[in-house]
């Protein structure tokens, strides 16, 4: 068994990731833009802000813009979420939801549930 190990990347390397990426995909973006996706980059995952790149690219074009601002970023953030501010809205309501499996010290729920209909 052969173990390589890794280490995450630094928010140097991750604007650098961003900037090739952007460059890539033929997305220009005001420097304060490429700041923002790099902190986003760092806080949540790399994967995400690169996914945040291409679709704040089209929220700029819908606005007639050259260029990717700070705001498409802060629009497109808002309007995708990642993995652990979904988890945390999953977390928060849990109880809203159908099929709740954490209880309030109910454990007769199963017996207010009317039997399935079989078909």
């Amino acid at each position: 068994m052969l173990i390589i190990s890794t280490t995450p990347y630094s928010q140097r390397e991750i604007r650098k990731i961003l900037d090739i990426r952007a460059e890539e995909e033929d997305v220009e973006m005001t420097d304060e833009a490429k700041e923002l996706l790099t902190k986003i980059g760092v806080e949540s995952t790399l994967r995400y802000a690169i996914h945040l790149i291409t679709v704040a690219n089209l929220v700029a074009l819908k606005r007639k813009a050259q260029e990717v601002d700070v705001q498409d970023i802060r629009k497109v953030y808002s309007l995708f979420v990642d993995v652990k501010r979904s988890t945390q809205f999953l977390m928060e309501y849990q109880q809203e939801f159908m099929f709740s499996e954490v209880q309030d010290g109910d454990e007769d729920d199963d017996e207010k549930m009317p039997p399935a209909k079989e078909s």
